[in-house]
């Protein structure tokens, strides 16, 4: 019997965004495809460091522990298979049950996310990120920068922009056309009525499924948008009509996101604002851009 995907959370990543593969890209940059085989080639024994997106990655396939399958991690690369040795390689130095993967020598790895059922794509890549989020998968951009200490070993957290993100961009372009006070009145003449889903929403869905299991590490979501009082309350409502919950909500109407995500210490923030990921990175948060909704239009 064929092994199935269709029952788990399968996070695709690409090969730079699970480890710091920084100096084999630069040799590739310089020096062009053969030497890049050359240089990963010359240290396959040599673990590749983590990446942007290891710890999350990581404590993801604890989910696993005691005999649990509810994970799956795939690696989807543009390197060529030779290359993908020392990503399997540095996975089983590191301790990650990855086995599963893509490598495309140099063409885009996305039309690969549907086969293997791909809840979350995260990559390095902004172009593949776009046809991913195109496509209806979660998806987002990572930035270099984060080196956090993780203060929660025994916790999952994530952390959510709302507009754009979680929810469709319809109430950022009333913002965007008409201005605050006119996006505050229609938010309130529309409260009762549910946000469209956004391009995060089935991510959250999947989260919030796992946190119904007897988990072995636990998982904490949070909504950080900068809505505020009374656009707080459609954003709740909306929650509520899909029957998921954030564990924490922070509304912030325009405050910088930064200092209170370095609170709430999340392993992974996605927001829709090149601003709002800087913010998150200044206070060493890994994040990643969500390319996606009227504030990138033109990206």
């Amino acid at each position: 019997m064929a092994y199935s995907l269709d029952d788990k959370l399968v996070v695709a990543i690409s090969s730079r965004a699970l480890f710091g593969f920084e100096d084999a890209h630069e040799v590739f940059a310089n020096e062009g495809e053969d030497a890049y085989r050359e240089h990963q080639l010359g240290r396959l024994d040599e673990p590749a460091p983590p990446g942007v997106a290891f710890p999350l990655v990581q404590k993801l396939l604890r989910l696993n522990d005691e005999g649990a399958n509810r994970v799956e991690v795939v690696v989807l690369s543009r390197n060529d298979p030779v290359s993908g040795l020392r990503v399997f390689k540095s996975a089983e130095a590191h301790g990650l049950n990855i086995s599963r993967g893509a490598f495309t020598q140099g063409k885009s790895p996305w039309p690969y996310l549907k086969p293997f059922r791909a809840g979350l794509f995260l990559s390095a890549e902004a172009e593949d990120v776009c046809q991913a989020l195109a496509n209806g998968i979660p998806a987002a951009s990572i930035f270099e920068g984060a080196s956090k200490q993780d203060g929660n070993p025994d916790e999952i957290r994530i952390a959510f922009d709302g507009d754009a993100v979680l929810f469709g961009d319809s109430a950022e372009r009333v913002y965007q056309e008409a201005g605050l006070e006119r996006f505050y009145e229609h938010e309130k003449e529309h409260k009762t009525e549910p946000l469209e889903p956004g391009p995060f929403a089935p991510f959250l869905r999947a989260l919030h499924e796992l946190q119904t299991g007897n988990l072995s590490i636990g998982i904490r979501t949070a909504l950080v948008t900068a809505r505020n009082a009374p656009a707080h309350d459609r954003a709740i409502r909306t929650l509520m009509n899909w029957n998921v919950r954030v564990d924490e909500a922070f509304f912030l109407g325009g405050v910088e996101k930064g200092e209170m995500l370095a609170a709430f210490n999340p392993d992974f923030f996605f927001d829709d604002q090149a601003a709002h990921i800087e913010s998150a990175l200044r206070n060493d948060i890994a994040a990643g851009h969500v390319v996606h909704g009227v504030r990138n239009q033109g990206s």
